[in-house]
């Protein structure tokens, strides 16, 4: 599988994730939004540290710089 993740997508996503989690364990998210925000956050970092993103795949988006150039 190839990468179609660049750097600073990955960054975003792992702040947003991590933002996430600040909310959830001051207490300022709960029930069904810190539900839906959590897997969220989890997605975010499987694909930030994978640098792939399925959704990217299909149709067919980058935001990876090339490195042959």
């Amino acid at each position: 599988m190839q990468a179609n993740m660049g750097n600073a997508d990955r960054i975003i996503r792992i702040l947003v994730a991590l933002g996430i989690a600040f909310l959830y364990f001051t207490d300022r998210i709960s029930g069904t939004v810190a539900t839906v925000l959590g897997v969220i956050a989890i997605v975010f970092l499987v694909t930030s540290t994978a640098a792939r993103c399925p959704a990217y795949s299909i149709f067919g988006f980058s935001t990876r710089k090339d490195s042959s150039g």
